[in-house]
């Protein structure tokens, strides 16, 4: 976990990570929060789904040999292309689909998959509901979403993709706890006050007048998709000219945190190998 650029700083680490520890310093104050590995060990996914990439450990692949199992799963999937150098990036056809299709679909073609592969499918905001039954059993929810608050859970979702991938900013109508996988995800975040403020400044820039609470394809692509990556991801010097000052954390594999409610993020997948949330 280290420092982001300058006029990003890093989340505080939770120290206590005990349930209480974390309801008092994190979940109560709504305090985005970094949790270390020693915080998602019942997480038997970390170790099922995900095998070495390489000798060290440092990126992970899909282990194919138990995921295979579950191929006729049906998951949503997106679908998108990533800019080749010869692109002109007023013209590049930015395209985003997103359908179901069987899992299998997802994994043949992640193993084939690069940095560099140019049709790029991303298994997004599955909800882990509907997977089957062994899978549901390999990610449990965590005592701090079940013993911290009234124990209710909104929604529970998975995403994998093959790096790089990309989240645009948004923000959650709930608290959300966010764990790391596999491989590594930057994650830059601002208070409901400033991604507000850099909302309105995309959409006045479009000349709409959107709501923040409803997010659609919009953000995926097109002009909207370029000016939040724009703001959010281009660091100029500690001013900015997006005005926006967060934090920043960069997660490796079993490592999380707690985003408070009304709190904007967006996200990206680096590295090699795997990444999955």
């Amino acid at each position: 976990m280290n420092h982001g650029p300058s006029r990003w700083s890093i989340p505080r680490l939770l120290q206590d990570v005990s349930v209480d520890g974390f309801r008092e310093q994190a979940f109560t104050p709504s305090i985005p929060t970094l949790l270390s590995q020693k915080s998602f060990t019942e997480l038997s996914a970390l170790k099922k789904w995900f095998m070495p990439y390489d000798r060290n450990d440092k990126y992970q692949a899909l282990n194919y040999s138990y995921l295979d199992r579950f191929e006729h799963a049906t998951v949503p999937l997106e679908f998108t292309r990533l800019p080749a150098a010869t692109d002109v990036p007023e013209t590049f056809d930015d395209t985003f689909v997103r359908s179901e299709a069987p899992l299998a679909v997802f994994l043949r073609w992640s193993k084939q998959a690069t940095v560099d592969t140019f049709d790029r499918l991303y298994l997004a905001q599955a909800s882990i509901s509907a997977l089957p039954k062994d899978l549901i059993a390999d990610l449990p929810t965590p005592e701090y979403v079940s013993k911290a608050g009234k124990g209710d859970v909104y929604d529970t979702n998975l995403w994998i993709g093959v790096s790089p991938t990309y989240t645009p900013l948004h923000r959650d109508p709930n608290p959300n706890l966010f764990v790391q996988l596999a491989g590594t995800k930057v994650v830059r975040l601002l208070s409901p006050e400033s991604g507000s403020q850099v909302f309105a400044k995309v959409q006045a820039a479009l000349g709409r007048d959107g709501s923040s609470k409803y997010r659609g394809e919009d953000m995926m692509k097109g002009k909207e998709k370029k000016l939040l990556e724009s703001l959010i991801w281009t660091d100029t010097d500690k001013s900015g000219e997006s005005g926006a000052c967060g934090l920043e954390a960069r997660l490796e594999r079993g490592e999380g945190i707690f985003i408070p409610k009304g709190w904007w993020h967006s996200i990206k997948g680096v590295g090699e190998g795997i990444t999955g949330s």
